[in-house]
């Protein structure tokens, strides 16, 4: 499923409330006409659910070759990031998150869609530190007649266990459960379910095999129990959360604005006029290169205008995607990487300049991929965008730390001459 998920490009425009994303539309990862379908739908869903803790979609443009979809400007970093600095949150501050997300969710079932892959990565906050659930790339929207979803998908750690069992799921109860474990790991400062194999990590989500730590309260275990109930029929509902005595302490609900009629022409129209270009595009593409970035989608991938991040890795704080430059020859650069990734352990797959890493436990599912591509940016000058695929971001950040230090012979820094 990933593979078939559109890149995102941030752009963070003079208004304070927007940013532009644009969604390149490249091969490397497509099946037939799927590509358009799911970046179609993700796009549907997020102009569907409009709710003050889910990131807003505006506006749907498109160009030749690219799709710029401008959504909500959201500046305070993902809910991952602060639990990751704080170790864990007091649990006052967790249950309020945990009000925002509920809302958010309960929204999103109200219209029929179902996220499927909620997680504190996927939360994001805003300046005045309040909840916004993005990512919508593997919901799902409720079809009639059709009771159960059969799509295997989600982060491990946080997917139900009737999600792994492949027998069909209500997407309502699986997301509830995601909603359980992000509960825990606010308050924990780690996951309830966290093994380094499948087999095992599965079996324990499937018994609800985890311990709370001395610190929750005990209302807070067990609302905690209630959800993390391997059985969906008793599973708690989202009604019954709202009426738990620990979720009502101080709980005040998302205020909502009318409902907006949505209109989808805007998406439907930007689709039908890319598609005759599209493959126009694809026929006259050459592959004996990296691609050729210019300078508007240099500024996409920077803070703003700031493109000093590009160039200063110093300054490049290590997210879920990140970047180095270099002024080696393409085909050397690619070479470095496949070497350095084979002294850590990691199967390399190699088509043209995009090469994937993976670290296996002998099961089908990697639990650990990144992404790697080289575009060229000026002659001479390389650009490498190094994105997470699979895996925990924790293990992503210290995988790139250790990656870039074996790289050091070919990343180059703005200190030396561009002669080097």
């Amino acid at each position: 499923m990933n593979k078939l998920r559109a890149r995102a490009r941030l752009f963070a425009s003079p208004l304070p409330v927007k940013i532009l994303n644009s969604i390149s539309l490249l091969p490397s990862c497509l099946k037939g006409c799927c590509y358009h379908l799911y970046i179609k739908r993700e796009i549907s869903i997020m102009k569907i659910v409009r709710h003050p803790h889910i990131v807003r979609l505006h506006e749907v443009l498109a160009s030749r070759t690219k799709i710029y979809i401008i959504l909500e400007f959201v500046s305070g970093g993902e809910l991952y990031d602060k639990i990751v600095l704080q170790k864990k949150l007091p649990e006052i501050e967790s249950r309020r998150y945990f009000h925002q997300l509920i809302d958010a969710v309960a929204h999103c079932h109200s219209k029929g869609v179902y996220h499927r892959d909620l997680k504190p990565e996927n939360l994001l906050l805003d300046d005045d530190g309040n909840l916004k659930v993005s990512d919508f790339g593997l919901s799902a929207l409720s079809q009639q007649g059709v009771d159960l979803l059969h799509t295997t998908c989600g982060t491990p750690n946080y997917v139900a266990p009737e999600v792994l069992s492949g027998q069909g799921y209500d997407g309502a109860a699986a997301d509830i459960w995601s909603c359980g474990v992000i509960l825990y790991v606010l308050m924990a400062g780690y996951l309830p379910f966290s093994e380094t194999d499948l087999p095992t990590l599965n079996m324990k989500i499937n018994a609800a095999e985890y311990s709370c730590p001395y610190w929750f309260s005990p209302g807070a275990k067990s609302l905690i129990e209630k959800i993390l109930d391997p059985n969906p029929k008793t599973r708690i509902r989202i009604e019954e959360i709202r009426k738990d005595p620990w979720f009502r302490r101080n709980y005040v609900p998302a205020k909502l604005g009318e409902d907006e009629e949505v209109n989808l022409d805007d998406v439907r129209a930007v689709f039908d006029d890319i598609e005759d270009e599209y493959v126009a595009d694809q026929s006259e593409k050459n592959d004996d290169g990296p691609l050729i970035m210019n300078a508007f989608e240099m500024i996409t991938l920077s803070q703003g205008l700031n493109l000093s991040p590009l160039f200063d890795r110093r300054q490049d704080y290590i997210k879920r995607q990140t970047r180095f430059v270099s002024r080696r020859p393409a085909n050397f650069i690619m070479s470095s990487i496949e070497a350095v990734a084979e002294t850590m352990g990691l199967n390399v797959h190699t088509r043209n300049f995009k090469t994937r890493l993976e670290r296996r436990t002998g099961h089908r599912v990697a639990q650990f991929a990144a992404v790697l591509e080289i575009y060229e940016v000026a002659p001479s000058l390389f650009m490498v965008d190094v994105r997470k695929a699979a895996g925990d971001t924790l293990e992503y950040h210290k995988f790139y730390k250790n990656f870039c230090a074996k790289l050091e012979n070919i990343i180059w820094k703005p200190s030396e001459s561009v002669g080097n």
